[in-house]
Order: structure tokens, then C-alpha cells, then sequence
């Protein structure tokens, strides 16, 4: 039954509709969702959505007691159209093999894997893996290599004038005037760009429309040119623009080649009984392959167009170093280096396909860390809304259990400072952070994993050198001579506070409640007690501190920083 889309998420609201579409299609069959990557390059975090979008719907309907599968869809018989910027163990004579196969290209030097595909196909399958992503995985190569689709293609062949004449309604139509919108960064451009399959010829050749690719049996390249097809015996002539090489060949006994995109794609949902795709950008514009494939599964293949929302760019929040050194936009691989698998599952659950979003790999990953323990504190009291109860549980399990957690998780902004301190001493880590909470103090940094490593993470890679923080080998004796009567008193009162106070809340009340006691209030009074000119005091004090520390005008939060430089040494820096 249907629920009340008032108390539901986007991710009930789609599992309702496929399972009642399921049904309609092929009652009593497992849901079949789908998704397609193509492993050219580094599969990027825009990509991820692909996957993302479905799998949620796919889990929701598991929960339900319902048979699923997720497909994906390796497109690794995709030509290799280029190569990419920056990618580690290759350069540019990996442009000679543009045309041939994903499957057919080496890997880059170095790499473990036999081909280009293999190699990037690894990363995206341990990526998702960690993320608790069910699926079932099709290469594209071994299905047209073993003739799996050979009476798919002969069928397409067979009326190839038919589905010429669906693609020539769009051929002349002229494409729809673009809104303005801010330029995109060649990050961006690479993000939206996806596989690159939407703008792939449609089979229109001077001898006519054939919607069958051959790869060349001379080079081993599709810059090939369909000249000539009997329909009776399915002999099928071809040349090559790169080599010269010419053949013809039995299209019945014939797997070197595939369906030209915009008939592939229709194909496979007839093919798989797929009942709901998503699609970007690229493939959802009107008279793109998502549009004309909906018309060419019915009226060639018999089949139905999947359920398919269009799904938003996904943006990066601080362009990562280590990713844009590649040459590409941030890998899952990449975000699961500083964050957590339930952090990132997040991010993708709480946001409708059709909402753009952004993956933080600068400062804000810490304020997004905050949003979600606030909201974990909201599941645990009860007080969390329906929406964004269904995003967390989304996020922190499947329908196989629960992904596996920090047992302790601490703010990711504190682990992220002492991180930033103690430059990863296991020991001096485990000092500051056991004194952040005395009456329970932390015994082992496992409880604080795998936050903790995703910090420490963070902040070699993301962090630039010049914003890391060091702290002062020797007292600013230049800066303390200086002071005047009330700078020494602020610095007198924090000191003989620092023993009493020495915890994370105890510092945090202390450091705030100096200004207030050299004014005259109490170290308790509410900002509502307390003129506007507390808060000036405040920042001034806080300057002083972190440039006798640190050299700085700024820092790591002062209760965190100052258990992490320690009480001897904090005496010894203020001049005590």
C-alpha cells in the first residue's frame, strides 16, 4: 500500500511507484533498477548520483520485503574518446588508442588491473562497497562479445528504417534555447560532462542509417563505416577511415561491435526489464537519448521506458588538491578519505534527484560534521522530523544492517585540530583527547575510529601548509613586555583558572568567562546579561592568545588548542 506522501521521503514516494509499475510489468519478477557508468577515467562524484539514486529506491523496496536487483551497467565497450588530464602512469601516447574499446586500452603503468576499465572500474567497486551498495554488475564488453545481444542487434538492423525515422524527428528540430546561468568551472565541466555516450553519433552514414557500430578488424578502432547489409543473410560490409582495413562479415556470427548509443540504451531496458533509471543532464535534454530512447523501446524492442527522474549536478565545496592534481573532479574514493560512509550516504539521501548539492572538501566539512551529529542527537531524543528521520536511517543502514561506525564520535572539528597539532603522534592524540571529557575519559583511540583517521586525512590533504597550525617552541617575549595591566590580568586570571577547569568544557567556560570577569560580571553571565562590548573583549583576548601560542591571529578552537599544547607548556608560552 501506498504511504502518505505528507510523512514520506523522496525515496518512498519513488519505491511506491516502482513497485506498483513492477507489478503492473511483471508481477510476481524481482524490481529491476539500473544505473550505467562508464569507466574512462576517474569515476567522479557527480557519476555517484547514478548509483545513488537508485540504490536508495532499490533498499527502500529490500526493507519492504520485495525481490530487487540493481544493475549496474559497466559501459566498458564505450570508445575511449580521450585522455584524460593528469591520470598517474600515463601521457600522450595513450592517444593512439582513442576508438578502441574501454576494455582494450592498457592501463595506466603501474596499475594492477589488465585494461583502462578494469582499472578505473576497481576504485568505483571498493568506493561503493564501503558505502553499503548492493549490486549486480554488467560488463558491457562480455555481453556483446559473447553475442548476448545478437538477435537485439539483427532485430535492430532488420528495422533500422524505422528507428531512422524516429531520430530524424529530432535531427530537425532545433534545440531549445539555453537560460543563461554563471559559468560553469573546468571542474564543473567535467562533472556534467558524464560518459560522454549522449553525444555519440546516432549511426547516419553516407550509405544510409545502420544503428550497428563494427570495431575495425585491422585497428582495432570504431572510426568505421557501415557500406552495405543484407537483411537476408545478415552480411554486413564495412570500412575503415583510420586504417583502410575493409571486410564483410556474417552479422549472425558477428560480436566485434555494438549498438550505436541511442538504440543500445532502449535495447537494454527491454532487454533487462528495467523499471526505473535515473539520467543527468547530458542525457535528459529534449530530443537526447533518454527522450528518443522512450519512443525507440516501444516501437522497436517492445519494452517500456523506465520510471526516470532526472537527477542535478552535484558540486564540490574547495576544489580537493589531491584531486585536481589528476586532472579530474573528487572520486567517491577521494570523499571517503575524509569522511565517513554514513556522512556521505547523507548527503545524497536527503537531497531530491532534481536538487543540485555540494560535497565539502574544504572548512565547511567540519560545519556539515556538526549538522550531522545535531541531527543524530535529534534521533536519539526523538525530537528528529519525519523527513530527515528517513534520511538518517537511510544513511546509517541498508536492509542488510547497520554500516559500521565510530563507536565515540567526537566533534570532527576537535579531531580535526588535534590532528592538526600533534601531526598524527598516536600518543600525544590520545593525551588531549582523553582530557576533553575527565569523567569519561577516552582509554583507546579505536573508540574514536574511523572519524579520527578521516580527520587526520582531511587535514594532510586538504589543508594547505600555510593554514596548518604550529605551535611556539619559545615564549614571544617581545609580545609579553608589551602588554599592558589589563592584557597581563587576562592572561593572570586564564592561568590560575587553567588546573581547576582542565577539560574541554572547563576551558571552553573559562576562555569565554575572563573578558566578562575583568568587566565586572560573573564567568556565568548570559549574553543577554552582558553589553555588546563583551564580545569585542572577547575577540581581542582570544587574538592575544592564539598569537602567543600559535603566531597567529587565528587557530583551532582555544579550549581544544590549549589541551592539546598542554597545561606546562601553555604556562610556559603565557610567560607564567
Amino acid at each position: 500500500m501506498a504511504q502518505s506522501t505528507e510523512t514520506t521521503d523522496w525515496v518512498s514516494r519513488y519505491a511506491d511507484e516502482v513497485i506498483e509499475e513492477s507489478e503492473r510489468r511483471a508481477p510476481g519478477k524481482p524490481v529491476v533498477v539500473a544505473s550505467g557508468l562508464s569507466p574512462s577515467g576517474p569515476i567522479h562524484l557527480g557519476n555517484l548520483r547514478e548509483v545513488m539514486t537508485p540504490h536508495l529506491v532499490a533498499d527502500e523496496i529490500r526493507r519492504r520485503g520485495h525481490e530487487v536487483r540493481h544493475l549496474i551497467s559497466w559501459d566498458d565497450y564505450d570508445r575511449y574518446r580521450k585522455v584524460p588530464n593528469g591520470v598517474p602512469g600515463t601521457d600522450a601516447s595513450w592517444a593512439e588508442h582513442i576508438g578502441r574499446p574501454l576494455t582494450s586500452v592498457p592501463a595506466p603503468k603501474g596499475s594492477a588491473y589488465p585494461n583502462w576499465a578494469e582499472h578505473f572500474k576497481a576504485a568505483m567497486v571498493e568506493a561503493l562497497a564501503g558505502m553499503g551498495v548492493e549490486f549486480d554488475g554488467i560488463s558491457q564488453t562480455e555481453q556483446y562479445t559473447s553475442g548476448a545481444y545478437r538477435e537485439q542487434i539483427l532485430h535492430a538492423m532488420r528495422h533500422r528504417g524505422d528507428i531512422d525515422a524516429i531520430l530524424e524527428q529530432y535531427r530537425t528540430r532545433k534545440a531549445p534555447a539555453k537560460k543563461s546561468q554563471k559559468p560553469l568551472d573546468e571542474a564543473e565541466l567535467e562533472a556534467a560532462e558524464g560518459s560522454g555516450a549522449a553525444a555519440e553519433d546516432d549511426g547516419t552514414g553516407s550509405a544510409g542509417y545502420f544503428p550497428y557500430k563494427p570495431y575495425c578488424g585491422g585497428c582495432g578502432k570504431d572510426l568505421t563505416t557501415v557500406t552495405a547489409y543484407d537483411d537476408d543473410t545478415t552480411e554486413l560490409t564495412y570500412t575503415c577511415a583510420e586504417c583502410g582495413f575493409s571486410e564483410s562479415v556474417l552479422l549472425s556470427g558477428f560480436n566485434r561491435g555494438k549498438l550505436v548509443w541511442k538504440v543500445d540504451w532502449p535495447m537494454r531496458w527491454a532487454y533487462e526489464g528495467v523499471v526505473f533509471e535515473p539520467s543527468g543532464v547530458d542525457h535528459s535534454s529534449p530530443g537526447s537519448s533518454f527522450q528518443v530512447g522512450g519512443q525507440i523501446v516501444g516501437a522497436i524492442f517492445g519494452g517500456k521506458q523506465p520510471i526516470g527522474p532526472m537527477y542535478a549536478f552535484v558540486g564540490i565545496s574547495g576544489m580537493a588538491k589531491m584531486s585536481s592534481s589528476k586532472g579530474g573532479v573528487p572520486t567517491p574514493g577521494d570523499a571517503l578519505r575524509i569522511m565517513e560512509p554514513q556522512l556521505l550516504r547523507w548527503l545524497y539521501a536527503r537531497r531530491r534527484p532534481n536538487q543540485s548539492f555540494k560535497i565539502a572538501f574544504d572548512q565547511e566539512i567540519q560545519r556539515l560534521y556538526d549538522e550531522w551529529d545535531k541531527l543524530e542527537g535529534k534521533v536519539a531524543d526523538g525530537s528528529v522530523l519525519p523527513a530527515d528521520a528517513a534520511a538518517h536511517a537511510r544513511a546509517v543502514r541498508t536492509a542488510a544492517g547497520e554500516l559500521p561506525r565510530t563507536s565515540r564520535p567526537l566533534p570532527y572539528r576537535t579531531l580535526a585540530s588535534v590532528a592538526d597539532i600533534t601531526a598524527g603522534a598516536e600518543d600525544q592524540t590520545l593525551r588531549i583527547l582523553g582530557e576533553l571529557d575527565p569523567g569519561r575519559p577516552l582509554t583507546s583511540l579505536d573508540e574514536v575510529r574511523p572519524r579520527l583517521d578521516k580527520a587526520e586525512t582531511w587535514i594532510n590533504t586538504q589543508v594547505p601548509a600555510e593554514e596548518r597550525t604550529v605551535v611556539r617552541d619559545e615564549p614571544d617575549t617581545g609580545l609579553l613586555s608589551s602588554l599592558d595591566d589589563q592584557g597581563r590580568e587576562s592572561l593572570r586570571l586564564l592561568l590560575d583558572g587553567l588546573a581547576a577547569n582542565w577539560s574541554l568544557d572547563g576551558l571552553t567556560h573559562l576562555v569565554y568567562g575572563v573578558p566578562k570577569v575583568q568587566a565586572g560580571f560573573s564567568a556565568d553571565a548570559t549574553a543577554k546579561e552582558l553589553p555588546a562590548e563583551i564580545k569585542v573583549a572577547q575577540r581581542t583576548f582570544f587574538a592575544l592568545l592564539y598569537h602567543l601560542l600559535v603566531g597567529r591571529d587565528t587557530g583551532p578552537r582555544l579550549p581544544t588548542l590549549l589541551l592539546a599544547v598542554g597545561q606546562d607548556r601553555v604556562r610556559t608560552l603565557l610567560g607564567a
